[in-house]
């Protein structure tokens, strides 16, 4: 009878010794971190350049002045001095049907009218109506974004009415 002897599993590769980073593979590194950081600061404090006023008609938030006004001193402000949503107020009250003028009292703030370049324009207004898009006025959402698409023109735009908590009243091209 033959003894069979079991073998040992051979290992198809010798086992290698762990590789050690070079000195100039960590200069490397160390010389881009710091590169980078140049960079983050460079642009953190360049800003980008151009105009740092703020030449649009957002709504702005209101402030209250430390000194109070003088009233003979007071003028007619000009109609680029409105917000977008007196703007579109007034647009309605020239052009609107009754009930279009009624819905557009209850705007509340418009976004996103004042910049159009007829790519992909998206305008936004917002309501104190409650409900959302299965709620008691979604026919008022739906004059608003008529009325909106009475006012503006875009090639490619989109103008989405909400309600005071967000949500979607009515959308519609303009």
């Amino acid at each position: 009878m033959s003894q069979q002897h079991p073998q040992q599993p051979t290992q198809p590769f010798p086992p290698q010794p762990p590789k050690k980073r070079g000195v100039g593979k960590i200069a490397g590194l160390g010389c881009a971190g710091i590169i980078a950081v140049f960079v983050v600061a460079a642009v953190a404090t360049g800003g980008g350049g151009g105009d740092s006023e703020d030449t649009s008609s957002k709504d702005k938030p209101v402030t209250v002045d430390s000194k109070p006004k003088d009233d003979r001193t007071d003028k007619a402000e000009p109609a680029d001095a409105k917000s977008q949503a007196e703007q579109f107020r007034s647009c309605v009250a020239k052009n609107g049907t009754d009930t279009e003028k009624a819905a557009a009292e209850h705007v509340t703030k418009v976004t996103g009218a004042d910049k159009r370049n007829d790519i992909l324009d998206s305008a936004e207004v917002f309501t104190d109506f409650t409900g959302g898009l299965m709620g008691p006025h979604q026919g008022e959402g739906k004059l608003i974004a008529s009325a909106f698409t009475s006012c503006y023109e875009s090639k490619n735009g989109l103008v989405t009415v909400y309600d005071k908590d967000g949500e979607l009243l009515a959308n519609a091209n303009y």
